[in-house]
Order: structure tokens, then sequence, then C-alpha cells
């Protein structure tokens, strides 16, 4: 079965282009309602930011139907980037040394630490969990993060912290999906049941990001979709949406098709995700993506 949905239904751009939302959608019970009739699988990024309340989360399973779908993208201090302390519980913040938490960018690496943030973490999806509206937690490592046995330990540690939930794994630089490297990766992924993710993104012709490198590694094959503007993706000190400004013509929408169907025939499902989240770009490409595999189907 074939999930198509965005990264975000409240990223700021999509609502201030009034396009997706009718008028009077104006408050977060009616927009995921509205979003949940129009798709039934989203990806949750904000967790990448902050913590979600546990509140929050009971939410999102009260709003949304009974077989709708919530992925979400994993809390960036658990992926190796770098958080504003801000973003992080009051009582957690707490346990950082005074000068760390008077940044605005750390890095926690920490062991211990990082034990507690991940069952906090795992406290404020079990709404999801309990209702069984949690499709996968999606491990995205940042570009830095290179192909090497210590990585592969760390992704193992990240397993660990998850404590049996999906995990989806996706890369961001182009060591790991090298024709050397890949057949190993991908071994490694099935052996240890992660999900890979397989990404579309800007090509440079360099290891600055990964190819578009379709495979199934686990229950779940999972796409996801950044756009290919090449003249933002790896700008530094610009809004985050601006890298993701790109809408894919329908010729390149069509040309994913095959892909995403042979996917599904080795998977038990397919979740087909937008992160080309900049304005209504992904919620346009969803719906056209929606068609092209229904009538392909």
């Amino acid at each position: 079965m074939i999930h198509v949905g965005t990264c975000s239904w409240t990223e700021k751009t999509l609502l201030e282009s009034k396009e997706f939302y009718p008028r009077g959608t104006s408050t977060a019970e009616a927009r995921l309602k509205y979003y949940a009739d129009n798709f039934n699988v989203v990806e949750a990024d904000s967790p990448y930011y902050s913590i979600p309340d546990i509140s929050t989360t009971e939410r999102w399973a009260d709003r949304t139907p009974e077989n709708f779908i919530f992925s979400a993208k994993a809390y960036g201090a658990l992926t190796g980037h770098g958080i504003d302390p801000k973003s992080l519980p009051v009582d957690l913040a707490a346990y950082l040394p005074k000068p760390e938490r008077e940044k605005t960018h750390i890095y926690i690496k920490e062991p211990d630490m990082l034990k507690i943030i991940a069952q906090r973490f795992r406290d404020a999806l079990k709404p999801l969990m309990q209702t069984g509206k949690l499709g996968v937690v999606v491990f995205q490592f940042p570009p830095w993060f290179l192909y090497k046995k210590t990585n592969l330990d760390y992704i193992l540690k990240c397993q660990a912290l998850m404590e049996g939930l999906p995990i989806a794994v996706e890369f961001r630089h182009g060591s790991w999906l090298t024709p050397k490297a890949r057949v190993s990766v991908m071994t490694f992924l099935r052996e240890y049941r992660f999900i890979y993710v397989t990404a579309d993104e800007p090509q440079y012709g360099s290891l600055a990001t990964i190819p578009f490198v379709p495979d199934v590694t686990g229950s779940i094959a999972y796409f996801r979709f950044h756009g290919r503007n090449k003249d933002t993706w790896l700008k530094k000190g610009i809004e985050t949406s601006l890298r993701f400004d790109y809408q894919y013509s329908d010729a390149e929408l069509r040309a994913f098709v095959p892909a995403i169907k042979e996917a599904d025939m080795r998977a038990t499902e397919t979740h087909v995700m937008f992160n080309n989240c900049h304005g209504a770009k992904a919620v346009r490409n969803a719906k056209a993506m929606q068609g092209m595999i229904q009538r392909a189907l």
C-alpha cells in the first residue's frame, strides 16, 4: 500500500501561501483535520527542533482518523546536530552546565544525557504508539556524518536509545551511497532492521549530497523528496524553507513512479513524503503524485 503525504502541515510559508487550507481553517485542530481529509500520512518535523509535549501528540492522535499515520523526525540532539539549549524541556536543560545553557548552539555528546533525552522523546510518542498511528522515527544524520565504522556504531547506539521503535535512516553525505559502499551499507541496514530512506535532493557531481538510490531494507519503503534547488541547498545562514523552495514538474514526478511501485512490491507499505516545504509546493506535488500512482496501479 502506498501512502503519500508531506513533511509538515503547518510550515510557516505554507500557511502564508493561503493556497491549501480553506478560508476559516485557522486553528491547529481545523488544519490537522483538513490535512487528514486530503492525505493519510504526515511526517512531523517539529520534533527535530524540540521534544513535543505529550499533550501535543495526544491531540494529534485525537484529531485524526483511525488509519492516519504520523512519522516523526528525531530530535536533533539524537542525530548529532547542534541544538538550541532552550529547545530542551526546562527540567532537562537544568542538567546542562550553566555556560552551556547560556549558549545558542550546543552539541550534546554525554551518553547519560542522551539517554534521558531519548526517554523523553519516546515518552512524547506514546499517544501515537498506543493508537497505532506511529509510522517511523526518521533519523536524518547531518552532512558531516560520513561513512565509517564509528558512525555505524553510532547508528546502533541510536537504535538502542529508541528501545524498539522503528527507525528510518537518512544519510546526507554521499560517502554512504558510493558504488563501493552502498552494498555494505544496505546489508548493515537489513541486518539490524533499519528502514532505509530513499532521498532525492540537488546534485553537484560531488559527495556533498546523496544520489537517488531506491532500495528497501525493511517492511516499510520510505521516500523523502527534498526538491532540487541547487542555488540554495548548500547556502548557510538562510531561512531553512528556502533550501526546499522547489516544485517538481509533472515529468520529474512521473519519473519516480516506477521506483515507487517497485519498492512497494518489496515492502508491506510505502511512504512517499514531500519535504519541498516552501509555500504550497509540497502539497501540490503530493496531490499530483497521488493521482499518478492511482493511475499507475
